[in-house]
């Protein structure tokens, strides 16, 4: 996949979504942060990646920045405090939007110096009622906006303002709408999960013995960029033989051998949309004996939780589902004993599968939204998008199982939309079944 253009995706009704977080805070104000570039080492900084809630609101793309979306406001409804233009600045980092892009590019009613934050935002939160912040992870701006927010409280009396003084998240205000995908966003996220399956296809085309787990990531992540990605949406996972059973290993430093199974979990993110896909295939020509049974066992438990995905059911009834293929299969080749109820209450099969079976996917690879609601489990609607991908890891270390299942770690992971009818499979062009790998390892 060559085609870096993605003019033919959709536009994103940013106002629309600012309107209905307007509606949700009423007389309040809620404020949200872009961070400040991260220092990677002395001089040098990480690549920025916007806020996912600044950026879905408004598509700005910038760090140490600031939206405000008043309630009381007449006209001054969006307000960004940006970082101003600076030519000697941009001759190093690049031209910024500055207050005049701020309005006329990202949508905003007025923008500002971030210098002018406090000056601007303490009469705002004196007149208007409750604060919508989330206390996150930039300390110093929490510090900051409660400083603000203490001066505002403190104005109150004097301005006759009997509205209650309080502080929110803003979580419940952005976070539900961006569990909800529009046919935009679907658009968004289908082509970030084209191009993982581009990748995992020329993966799976080019792993040989021999080579190094970072040889492939290289190829992994440089058909994510040469396809219009920004890059990967997470570390990417490339995880051959015993390190496949690190459920988060990122080192990739290790060779391939053959005889062993390479697990691959990457996905690239495309305008902030991420994809997340995981396989697992021979490095040599085929599956040996142990493996191809784990591999099948995997395969059914995942096929299974798919065909549970509904509008209607939970995530717990698609991980039980899993669960229960698992479980059974487990037992079926002696590597647990018991009753599959009496394994499945005491928790022993979390030897071998020791994670969930499904996360939301959206702007964040572990996407936002809550996972009950009322104190259940949420019941899944159309439009929601969450991963299905169980797995069993056989570390070489663990006791008591037989020396065939050593190593061995099997993850396989789709990207599925909830539709009115049951679902639809996003990574579906990704082979997962035996004979499709090994057609295409041999090709």
């Amino acid at each position: 996949m060559n085609d870096t253009s993605h003019d033919d995706l959709p536009a994103f009704d940013r106002a629309a979504r600012r309107a209905r977080v307007l509606d949700r805070i009423g007389s309040g104000v809620a404020v949200f942060r872009a961070p400040s570039l991260r220092v990677h080492a002395n001089d040098v900084e990480y690549r920025y990646r916007p806020d996912s809630d600044v950026h879905y609101l408004t598509g700005f793309p910038e760090a140490d920045a600031v939206l405000v979306l008043d309630g009381t406001a007449e006209r001054e409804r969006t307000v960004l405090f940006v970082q101003p233009r600076d030519p000697e600045r941009e001759t190093w980092t690049g031209k910024r939007a500055g207050v005049d892009g701020a309005v006329a590019t990202y949508g905003a009613d007025a923008a500002y110096p971030m210098q002018e934050l406090a000056q601007r935002l303490t009469p705002i939160v004196a007149r208007g009622g409750a604060l919508h912040y989330h206390l996150g992870h930039d300390e110093p701006f929490n510090v900051r906006l409660l400083e603000i927010a203490r001066t505002a409280w403190a104005q109150r009396p004097r301005t006759a303002n009997d509205l209650p003084t309080s502080l929110h998240d803003t979580g419940p205000l952005v976070h539900d709408l961006r569990l909800f995908k529009s046919p935009e966003e679907i658009a968004w996220m289908q082509r970030a999960i084209d191009i993982a399956g581009e990748a995992h296809r020329a993966a799976m085309r080019e792993a040989r013995p021999g080579m190094y787990e970072h040889e492939i990531e290289a190829l992994v992540e440089y058909v994510f960029r040469r396809s219009g990605a920004s890059g990967w949406a997470y570390p990417s996972i490339v995880a051959g033989g015993d390190n496949a059973t690190v459920l988060h290993y990122t080192t990739n430093d290790c060779p391939l051998r053959d005889g062993e199974l390479l697990l691959i979990d990457a996905g690239d993110e495309l305008g902030c949309y991420c994809a997340d896909i995981t396989r697992t295939f021979p490095i040599g020509r085929d599956f040996a004996p142990a493996q191809r049974r784990i591999y099948d066992l995997v395969l059914r438990s995942q096929l299974a939780a798919i065909e549970a995905v509904r509008p209607g059911v939970t995530l717990e009834d698609v991980h039980a589902r899993a669960l229960e293929v698992l479980v059974d299969g487990l037992l079926s080749l002696g590597l647990l004993t018991g009753t599959p109820a009496q394994v499945i209450h005491d928790g022993t099969y979390r030897l071998y599968y020791m994670h969930r079976t499904s996360h939301w996917l959206g702007m964040d690879v572990h996407d936002v939204g809550t996972y009950k609601h009322e104190g259940a489990p949420r019941p899944l609607e159309p439009g929601m998008v969450l991963t299905v991908e169980p797995g069993l890891y056989f570390a070489s270390t663990l006791p008591g199982i037989p020396d065939e299942y050593r190593g061995i770690g099997v993850r396989i992971e789709d990207d599925v939309l909830v539709t009115d009818g049951g679902h639809r499979v996003l990574s579906h062009a990704v082979p997962k079944s035996i004979d499709d790998l090994l057609a295409l390892r041999a090709a």
